[in-house]
């Protein structure tokens, strides 16, 4: 076998086993369609918050962010202070207040006012490329804006998601953040991103855990190296 036939088969290996996992996973947590488009700026807001932190937190400091300021405009006009005071369950306040803070002086800046709606008249890559100006916007946190906000067909990998296609093989441990978003890119058919998305988040959070994963009542055992390598059966 060539080296070309040898990457084509590797190749094809892998786009099954994507295959088998979305069945399977979609099996055990089901079928997910996308959500109804949300305000790209409050998607933004939300993913910032999320960094580094649970979902309890990081939704309990954006439900004060939301009952702190009544408006955009109003939270645009705040200081780094004021914001951080009302984001302080979510951790990480004066950090993730001054990203928040300089997002939005930056829109009204360039646009007049604290919107991301420019972003429905951009391109994927265009719109990927414009939320990573941001300070603290990654591959990550772009991909999560433009999925749930804007519904468009990327891949968002975070840290359930990394854990979980490391410990299958589908990619090598400790790659960029850069660099695990292009691969599973070009790994997961478009089609398939959505629900595998979301179905990989709740197993990460159920059965694939950081520590002690529970490989026995994981649906996709079968196909993960991790398990392979690691059990006693």
């Amino acid at each position: 076998m060539t080296d070309t036939d040898q990457s084509a088969s590797i190749a094809s290996t892998l786009h099954d086993a994507v295959q088998r996992t979305h069945e399977a996973l979609a099996q055990s947590y089901g079928h997910h369609g996308f959500t109804v488009p949300s305000d790209p700026l409050q998607s933004l807001i939300r993913t910032i918050l999320s960094q580094n932190t649970t979902r309890h937190n990081s939704e309990l400091a954006y439900q004060r962010l939301v009952a702190r300021f009544s408006s955009s405009e109003e939270l645009a006009a705040a200081t780094v202070a004021q914001i951080a005071e009302a984001i302080r369950p979510g951790g990480l306040a004066n950090q993730k207040a001054e990203r928040i803070k300089s997002i939005l002086t930056q829109l009204v800046t360039q646009h007049g006012s604290p919107s991301l709606d420019a972003l429905a008249d951009m391109d994927t890559t265009e719109a990927e490329t414009y939320l990573q100006h941001f300070p603290g916007v990654g591959p990550k946190t772009a991909a999560c804006v433009l999925m749930f906000a804007l519904g468009r067909e990327v891949f968002p990998v975070d840290t359930h998601v990394r854990r979980i296609t490391e410990r299958l093989g589908w990619v090598p441990p400790k790659l960029s953040d850069e660099a695990i978003h292009q691969a599973l890119a070009r790994l997961v058919p478009p089609q398939l991103r959505y629900q595998l998305h979301v179905n990989m988040i709740t197993h990460g959070r159920q059965t694939c855990l950081a520590r002690k994963p529970r490989c026995p009542l994981c649906p996709i055992r079968g196909l993960c190296d991790y398990y392979a390598e690691n059990s006693s059966d």
